[in-house]
């Protein structure tokens, strides 16, 4: 009886109580357009893509995926080479800015049981936040790199809103569907 409740102990001591989250990197449309040569430059691409770049080594080291979307253009369609993609990683090609849309990304996710999207990328008012709120309505958990994205100047009427207002703006409404954390953060 003490060996069959040693074996007992231990076996349950083996199964974790609760599920370890699997998370993947959503990098989003980090193309070429979106850097100084491009037809529609960012503020700071490269700093963006650089710790967009982090999160993607961290993910490639501990064997979680890296997921690229990329957006339908006629010219500057490459994915930039601060992220480049590795062979074998997974690239889906969008026509809307809403990532799941038209992609088998869902269903990728499903197939691969992810739990957590760990979302980066370009235009934060954009792309980034239409993948972050449809992630949040199917019900996965998003962390949102904040320094990992970037955006540019928009104007309303006869006001412009500079690039950092409407990045702080889009990131304090998607508070409520996603944790908003720095790379840093997320590297710890």
């Amino acid at each position: 009886m003490k060996r069959l409740t040693v074996i007992l102990f231990v076996l349950l001591c083996s199964v974790p109580i609760f599920s370890q989250q699997k998370y993947a990197v959503l990098v989003i449309d980090i193309q070429n357009f979106y850097f100084p040569e491009g037809s529609l430059p960012l503020v700071e691409p490269e700093k963006a893509a650089a710790n967009a770049f982090r999160l993607i080594e961290k993910s490639r080291i501990e064997k979680n995926p890296v997921i690229y979307i990329r957006h339908n253009s006629s010219s500057g369609m490459g994915i930039n080479d601060i992220v480049k993609p590795r062979d074998g990683e997974v690239i889906f090609t969008k026509n809307e800015p809403n990532s799941f849309v038209g992609t088998g990304l869902y269903d990728h996710l499903k197939k691969l049981e992810i739990d957590t999207l760990v979302i980066c990328g370009m235009q934060t008012h954009m792309c980034v936040e239409a993948a972050t709120r449809a992630a949040y309505d199917f019900g996965f958990k998003v962390i949102l790199i904040h320094d990992a994205c970037t955006t540019r100047n928009l104007s309303f009427g006869d006001r412009e809103v500079a690039a950092a207002d409407v990045h702080a703006a889009v990131l304090a409404a998607m508070s409520r569907y996603a944790t908003v954390i720095s790379t840093g953060e997320w590297l710890k």
